[in-house]
C-alpha cells in the first residue's frame, strides 16, 4: 500500500493526520506493508510522487487535498493503477478519471447539506450570507449550500472571498455559512465574531475538526461540517470499527483522530478488501470489485457511480461546538 500525502507544506496539518491513520490502520490490518512519501504541498511535485509510489507498491492512495488530487486524476492513467481518492472531495475530482478513480468522500456540493437542513428548523427564517474561499472547492460547496437552500426556500446572499461581511447595515437577523481553507474560514469566524450584530448561526467546513477550537477564541456554538465524526456507531463490514482504530490511533499520537485520518484508514481498508476478494491488484479488477461493492466502514457508507467513480452513499456529519 502507497500514498503520496503533504507531509510538509500548505496541507500538512491533514495530510500528518492522514499518514498517522494509515500507520494505525497498518497496525490492526497487520498484513499489509505501507509506504508514505511526501508531496509537500506541492501540485508539481504530485505526478512524480505518484509515480515513484505506483512503481513501488501495488495498490495506491492519493494525495489530500482537491487541489492536488486534481493533479492526481490527470495523471491516473498513466500510473497503470487504480488511485484511491481519499482526501479530494471536489466534483470535478470525483469524476475526472472514470476506471481509473475511485472516490470514498461525500462531494463538495453535498457538504452543506446538514447545515442548510438545520436552518431549516429555526423559529424564524433569515438570510444567509454564503461566503466561498478562492479555491474551486470553496465554490463548489457554497454552490451545493445555495442549491439545497433554494429547494427548502431559505434565502441567500451570496458574496467573494475578499468581501466584507455586513456590518453597519446589518440584518435583524442573518446567518454565515463559510467554506475555504482552515485559515480563511478561522478569519471569517473571527471576523463574524467581532461585528456589533453578528450573525445568529454560524457554519463553517473548519469547525469540523478539533484544531478549529484552539484558533478561534469563541467556537462555541459554531457549526462545522466533517466528513467523519466519533460516536455514529455505524456498521461496519470492511476494516476496523471505530472500537478498534481509535485506540490504536490513539497509542500513535496521544490524541483522537479528526476525519483525514479515518478517511484514509477507511480508504486503506477499501483498497485491501477489494484486492483480497479479487485475487489481483491489477486496476481493472480493483475497478469492477469496487463498482460492485456497496458496504460500510467506520467512515460510513460506501458506493460508487459505476459510471464515474464518484461517491454516492457517503453523508457528511453536522458537528456543534459547546463550551
Amino acid at each position: 500500500m502507497g500514498a503520496c500525502l503533504s507531509l510538509t507544506g500548505r496541507y500538512s496539518r491533514f495530510g500528518r493526520q492522514a499518514a498517522a491513520g494509515l500507520q494505525a490502520w497498518h497496525v490492526l490490518d497487520g498484513d499489509t506493508e505501507l509506504v508514505v512519501e511526501d508531496d509537500g504541498s506541492d501540485p508539481a511535485r504530485v505526478g512524480s510522487c505518484l509515480r515513484a509510489v505506483a512503481g513501488r507498491c501495488d495498490l495506491l492512495l492519493g494525495p489530500y487535498s482537491t487541489q492536488l488530487m486534481r493533479v492526481a486524476s490527470r495523471v491516473a492513467p498513466d500510473l497503470g493503477h487504480l488511485v484511491w481518492n481519499h482526501g479530494g472531495s471536489g466534483d470535478d475530482v470525483a469524476a475526472a478519471a472514470p476506471g481509473h478513480v475511485v472516490s470514498v468522500l461525500s462531494p463538495a456540493s453535498r457538504y452543506a447539506e446538514p447545515f442548510v437542513r438545520r436552518l431549516e428548523d429555526q423559529p424564524t427564517r433569515a438570510v444567509l450570507w454564503l461566503v466561498p474561499g478562492r479555491g474551486s472547492f470553496g465554490r463548489q460547496v457554497i454552490a451545493g449550500a445555495a442549491e439545497m437552500a433554494q429547494t427548502l426556500g431559505l434565502p441567500t446572499v451570496r458574496v467573494g472571498p475578499a468581501d466584507a461581511l455586513p456590518a453597519e447595515h446589518a440584518p435583524e437577523a442573518w446567518d454565515l455559512f463559510c467554506a475555504g481553507s482552515f485559515d480563511e474560514d478561522v478569519a471569517r469566524v473571527t471576523a463574524a465574531r467581532g461585528l456589533a450584530r453578528g450573525p445568529r448561526v454560524i457554519g463553517a467546513v473548519a469547525a469540523g475538526v478539533r484544531d478549529f477550537g484552539q484558533q478561534v477564541s469563541n467556537a462555541e456554538g459554531v457549526y462545522g461540517i466533517a466528513q467523519w465524526f466519533p460516536g455514529r456507531r455505524a456498521t461496519v463490514e470492511v476494516g476496523p470499527s471505530e472500537e478498534e482504530f481509535l485506540p490504536a490511533y490513539r497509542a500513535l499520537t496521544g490524541a483522537v483522530p479528526d476525519y483525514p485520518a479515518v478517511q484514509a484508514a477507511a480508504t486503506a481498508a477499501l483498497a485491501t478488501h477489494c484486492a483480497r476478494a479479487a485475487g489481483s491488484v491489477a486496476r481493472e479488477s480493483l475497478w469492477a470489485m469496487a463498482v460492485a461493492l456497496q458496504t460500510t466502514t467506520m467512515f460510513g457508507a460506501f458506493r460508487i457511480d459505476p459510471t464515474s467513480g464518484a461517491q454516492l452513499s457517503h453523508q457528511t456529519a453536522l458537528v456543534r461546538w459547546t463550551a
